[in-house]
């Protein structure tokens, strides 16, 4: 299932947790909890139910069910950090889930980690792009209010 646009964009305005956070998690320790409810890890990574069930809904996420409760995982939990730095970058939900997945293969916290690098300098390369795109609009505005101004100072 891809996610349209529009849902993509609605879970990327949940992000509220800083890139230091997502990259350098508390360490678990024996007293950490097991599972997490939902309204647990919303509030700590400051994304919404609707969120976090929508990433569920695309795999992203596999909570056990106990009723009508989700109980997340630690796995889940760091699953949910690497998709929320994920967004955090400019990658889309089906790239995250694509790098995430590495880490289930053989060999896979290397490889994971040698395909994040590989994509990581890639996708840099695109936001220096984007930022050389917006910088020339923003100009190309500049240039084109003054432009309005002084035909509407003329009297139009």
């Amino acid at each position: 299932m891809t996610p349209s646009p529009r849902a993509e964009q609605s879970a990327e305005t949940d992000l509220r947790i800083g890139v230091h956070q997502l990259l350098n998690p508390p360490s678990e320790d024996d007293d950490a909890p097991l599972t997490y409810r939902i309204g647990d890890l919303a509030r700590e990574f400051g994304v919404s139910l609707r969120t976090l069930r929508f990433y569920e809904g695309l795999g992203l996420l596999n909570p056990q069910r106990r009723g009508t409760t989700r109980l997340y995982s630690r796995r889940d939990r760091m699953r949910l950090r690497l998709v929320l730095l994920a967004k955090l970058l400019g990658f889309s939900l089906v790239e995250a889930k694509q790098i995430i997945e590495i880490y289930d293969q053989p060999n896979g916290r290397r490889r994971q980690l040698e395909r994040a690098l590989e994509r990581f300098e890639q996708q840099r390369e695109i936001l220096f792009d984007q930022r050389r795109d917006i910088e020339e609009s923003i100009e190309a505005m500049d240039v084109s209010l003054e432009f309005v101004r002084r035909k509407l100072a003329e009297g139009g």
